[in-house]
């Protein structure tokens, strides 16, 4: 009998065992102190995200059925160095019954980082050759990281949390005005500054143009006089020179187009600024007043990618949803390779020029061509299903934060937080292929390959496009069935939400689009030919509605002091319902567009209850304790209807 029950406690024991197997296998545990030749439980977690992905792809294959109802991979809080982009695959997908949730847990955020520290700060005593006078004996330097006895390279550097400033020939936020660009000799000329000026390698002329900035590589500088005349690499200075929009303004009324040079040591005369000396591997810094380098993180952007989510049309990636994460320390570095030139919203030419004829099939009055490529992002989703990003942090980004770039279907981006990012917050759907026009209208005989019913809600983006001007807060090209609402944008430089891409009124892919109960202000801050919300091309059934849109900067060196707006629907624009919008007056544009649009009730006459309905619902406010405060150095623009 004795035997009998001893037998039966074992079993028990077995079974219980089994059963503790299949609840740890249903959450993997990942730690910063983790190894990865860990089991992954808790007390065991692995040390990366790709070995816990690993981990629950081998569950899936082997249909263990303790997944039934999905897989959590819990992150502690830390800091999760990546030496490559986390990849996720179709493998990785889960169902709808059984979601693969990469979670973090703690007390602290789990973050994705693809930055380096930058340590060993050491106070330079002796003279700098090259350093201005002002900056003598305040700089600090250190060596620049290598990987594989390779120097790193980067455009952003973060002190603190802090954005330093790429050494630049201009003080705080003023900016000199170019004098004239020479199309036939690609040529840009300037005048000398008082401190003079001479050609180093590396030097880059940023130019501020309409609605766009470039980043020119600068090649030669050819000198007369009190003038400079500057000459540029390939490929960006023929398309610079040969892109009819935008182009560098020459206006006796409102001043030609203003510039900056940087990326010189000559240039490092203010504390914040920094200069990356690639040739000795050394980078030099001049801290603010209250920064002690070797107290604080000072931190470099490595990867361009932190995560990439990639499916195909048969096989979209599904039902991975990320919760709680943060994505931080993205780099960009294609200014530095082969200029930068956009269009508009960021993408940038890969080539365009003036027809000497105008007119192509879709639209007789064309007078340009243009093919256009898209920034890198931190977070990049291609073919996807069901995907989302809920409670995140995208912060420290050099280009776009997320972006579901194409073949994506009923997504969600929910309740995150996009802040200090140089380029946009958000981009969605296809702008255009490498290989199109950027003018034609875009149906592909595959609906897969659309973007459709992606849900862009309660989000907070906050201080985004300070690297790239005129890229903006939400971007969305050709999509179908978008949902963009109860989001807060401010602090941006160019356009808060863009829907649209083509200028054209053909119809398109485009349709059921919603703009819906934003809240945006605090925009413009740098460029014109702009608004807080602004769209392109004919969208059947798509509506702009009891949105909030307020406080547009006066931008110190717009081409058209007049040329911005609260609502702007740009060339073939058409279908819209355009209602209930509040703003401090009625200062809107409809530019060539095409038919249908019904405007109704837009402006300072809305309610109360739509404007306080307006923004971040109520479970998501707790965000607002990020927002980046209005930038005291520049007014704000009254229209003169304004009721404040």
């Amino acid at each position: 009998m004795k035997k009998m029950i001893k037998m039966k406690f074992i079993a028990f024991l077995a079974v219980l065992s089994l059963h503790h197997q299949i609840l740890w296998a249903t959450e993997i545990f990942v730690s910063p102190k983790g190894n990865n030749q860990n089991k992954g439980t808790k007390e065991q977690p692995l040390a990366s995200l790709d070995a816990a992905l690993r981990q629950a792809r081998e569950l899936r294959r082997l249909k263990n059925p303790a997944i039934k109802d999905g897989i959590t991979i819990y992150l502690e809080g830390g800091v999760y160095p990546l030496a490559q982009p986390v990849f996720i695959r179709p493998e990785d997908s889960g169902t709808l019954q059984s979601p693969t949730i990469i979670k973090s847990f703690g007390k602290e955020q789990a973050i994705l980082s693809g930055g380096i520290n930058i340590q060993n700060w050491k106070k330079v005593t002796s003279k700098i050759a090259g350093l201005p006078a002002v900056a003598q004996g305040n700089i600090y330097v250190a060596d620049v990281p290598t990987i594989a006895d390779n120097a790193i390279d980067f455009r952003q550097l973060w002190v603190g949390g802090e954005k330093a400033i790429r050494a630049k020939s201009t003080p705080g936020v003023k900016m000199d005005r170019i004098l004239a660009w020479n199309k036939a000799t690609e040529s840009c000329t300037i005048e000398i500054p008082k401190s003079g000026l001479k050609y180093t390698p590396g030097m880059e002329m940023f130019i501020h143009q309409w609605w766009a900035i470039a980043v020119l590589r600068i090649k030669e500088i050819k000198t007369k006089g009190n003038q400079a005349e500057l000459f540029f690499y390939q490929p960006e200075s023929k398309i610079q020179s040969e892109h009819p929009w935008p182009a560098p303004w020459i206006s006796k009324e409102t001043g030609n187009s203003a510039y900056y040079l940087s990326n010189v040591l000559a240039f490092l005369d203010e504390p914040g600024e920094w200069f990356l000396d690639k040739a000795n591997r050394k980078i030099y810094y001049w801290p603010k007043a209250n920064q002690q380098l070797n107290k604080t993180e000072v931190v470099a952007p490595v990867l361009e990618n932190l995560v990439k989510i990639q499916g195909t049309t048969e096989h979209p990636v599904s039902h991975v949803k990320f919760d709680g994460i943060a994505f931080q320390y993205s780099n960009w570095l294609r200014p530095s390779q082969q200029g930068h030139v956009p269009l508009q919203a960021g993408l940038f030419l890969l080539d365009a020029y003036k027809l000497k004829t105008p007119g192509t099939p879709d639209k007789a009055g064309l007078e340009n061509q243009a093919w256009v490529g898209r920034p890198k992002a931190a977070v990049e989703a291609g073919y996807t299903y069901a995907t989302s990003f809920q409670n995140c942090r995208f912060q420290y980004l050099s280009s776009t934060g997320l972006d579901y770039k194409r073949g994506n279907l009923q997504d969600t981006i929910n309740g995150n937080l996009f802040k200090d990012i140089g380029g946009s917050g958000i981009l969605a759907g296809v702008f255009s292929d490498d290989a199109m026009e950027a003018h034609l209208p875009y149906q592909p005989q595959d609906e897969r390959e659309l973007t459709r019913n992606l849900q862009i809600t309660n989000n907070l983006i906050t201080n985004v496009t300070h690297e790239d001007w005129g890229a903006v807060g939400i971007g969305a090209g050709f999509v179908k069935g978008i949902n963009i609402a109860n989001n807060e944008i401010n602090e941006v430089s160019y356009t808060g939400i863009s829907v649209g891409w083509g200028w054209t009124k053909t119809i398109n892919a485009m349709s059921n689009n919603r703009i819906h109960a934003n809240k945006i202000h605090h925009y413009a801050k740098h460029l014109y030919d702009v608004a807080g919300v602004y769209t392109l091309s004919a969208q059947p059934g798509s509506s702009i509605t009891e949105n909030v849109i307020d406080s547009i900067y006066k931008a110190p060196y717009a081409h058209l002091l007049e040329h911005w707006f609260y609502l702007y629907t740009d060339e073939g624009t058409s279908y819209f319902t355009v209602k209930d919008n509040w703003c401090p007056a009625e200062k809107f544009l409809q530019n060539a567009n095409g038919p249908n649009n019904q405007w109704t009730n837009n402006g300072p006459m809305v309610k109360i209850e739509i404007t306080q309905a307006a923004g971040l619902q109520k479970a998501y406010q707790h965000l607002l304790k990020e927002q980046v405060k209005a930038d005291k150095r520049w007014e704000i623009n009254i229209h003169h209807d304004d009721k404040k």
